[in-house]
């Protein structure tokens, strides 16, 4: 994707700028509501609801935000309106009805796919009411979902991959662009938690790395809360790749540590990686290296992670949102990836940092890996100026088509 692309839009700011306040004066407050909150046993999906209300509460001020979530049990709803207590939580059938009856606009968050497609038709059929779509990956051929996403407002995707496609398969929205994961907006903190952590573990503020391990298929069937049927196949193609998919981040923590003498914190971005990351990480560390990591062993929501990750000195793994999180706090932070996680990780290269993207299913990308971890480790400041440069464009890129929203809802 050629980046300079996406900063041509000078005239949809000040274009979007301009009628949302005129529609201000005519018509008053407007009330979206925000389709998002996928589930809570992963930061990263967590984490595109905070984003994303971060996100228009800067460019949408005067707007009132509902949001109508899937899931926010496991405190994230008490974390959600610490952070923004404006934003009425709908839950329940006659909480929704009433936002279907006030709501003007619906908004559909990030995520890998258009995740509540039914609830969008849902929202059509009831209201007849417009909406949009705000940062996804897409590559579904269905009619029914591409008619959808054409008679949407605007359709921004947080992968180059999935706007091709998109256009390739004929879905024709008048605004069709890249727009970055809601997830890099996420400013939430739990200091106090993540300090105490660090204290306990001593870790020094930029003296350590945190690395993410990650099987390729989620086991959500190892989780009660997901009532997930075991997959045999998907669990076969796990224990086929897990060896291959963690070697390069054990060798990387191996040379970060002898030859920096940073510590690593290995940590999780879902519940089930806790177990992944003892097994296929610090457990086959030699001596020396594992006395100087440290295995988290319980999982955190994103406020105490992004606390921690600030921290930091950098982040490396096979994860995308946590990285995703860093970059939008100016944190340097690595991806390996593979086919099982869809394009999302081509944003990386989109946002400019293709140096720092790494496909382990080309076995030229896997040696790649530790040299480009311990560079990290061993120049933070180019690190650090490296991150701040995909940021502004990232921030580039959100304010302009932030201004879409305010213009089309």
């Amino acid at each position: 994707m050629n980046r300079r692309t996406f900063l041509t839009q000078s005239f949809a700011t000040l274009a979007g700028a301009f009628l949302t306040s005129v529609r201000a004066v005519e018509s008053g407050p407007r009330r979206v509501l925000l389709r998002s909150s996928w589930q809570t046993v992963n930061i990263g999906d967590i984490g595109h609801t905070p984003g994303l209300l971060r996100l228009l509460e800067e460019y949408l001020p005067d707007t009132e935000v509902r949001l109508w979530p899937s899931k926010v049990d496991n405190g994230v709803a008490e974390m959600l309106r610490a952070r923004f207590p404006k934003v009425d939580i709908v839950q329940g059938a006659e909480a929704l009805q009433t936002a279907f009856a006030e709501c003007d606009f619906l908004l559909h968050s990030s995520g890998p796919s258009l995740v509540a497609e039914a609830d969008v038709v849902r929202w059509v059929k009831s209201t007849g009411k417009p909406y949009g779509v705000y940062g996804i990956t897409f590559s579904s051929p269905k009619p029914e979902t591409l008619d959808l996403l054409s008679a949407a407002r605007f359709v921004f995707f947080r992968d180059s991959v999935s706007l091709k496609f998109a256009q390739e398969h004929g879905v024709h929205s008048p605004v069709m662009e890249f727009a970055p994961d809601a997830a890099f907006a996420v400013d939430l903190r739990d200091d106090a938690k993540a300090e105490a952590f660090l204290r306990a573990h001593a870790l020094a503020d930029g003296k350590f790395l945190c690395c993410i391990p990650r099987l390729r298929y989620t086991p959500y069937w190892t989780l009660p809360e997901k009532h997930a049927a075991f997959d045999k196949t998907k669990h076969a193609r796990n224990e086929e790749m897990k060896e291959h998919d963690h070697a390069q981040l054990r060798k990387a923590i191996v040379e970060v540590s002898r030859q920096t003498g940073m510590k690593i914190l290995i940590c999780p971005e879902d519940r089930t990686q806790m177990t992944v990351g003892k097994e296929l990480l610090f457990d086959q560390l030699p001596g020396d290296v594992r006395a100087r990591a440290v295995w988290r062993e319980s999982y955190w929501l994103t406020g105490e992670a992004l606390s921690t990750y600030s921290r930091s000195a950098g982040l490396f793994g096979n994860e995308m949102h946590s990285p995703i999180m860093c970059i939008g706090n100016g944190i340097p932070a690595i991806v390996c990836r593979w086919a099982e996680q869809t394009s999302k990780g081509i944003m990386w290269r989109d946002i400019g940092l293709g140096d720092w993207l790494f496909d382990l299913d080309n076995e030229e990308d896997v040696a790649r890996v530790i040299p480009a971890v311990l560079a990290l480790a061993q120049d933070p400041a180019a690190a650090k100026a490296t991150a701040a440069k995909a940021r502004e464009f990232v921030r580039q890129r959100q304010r302009e088509s932030m201004a879409v929203v305010a213009w089309k809802s």
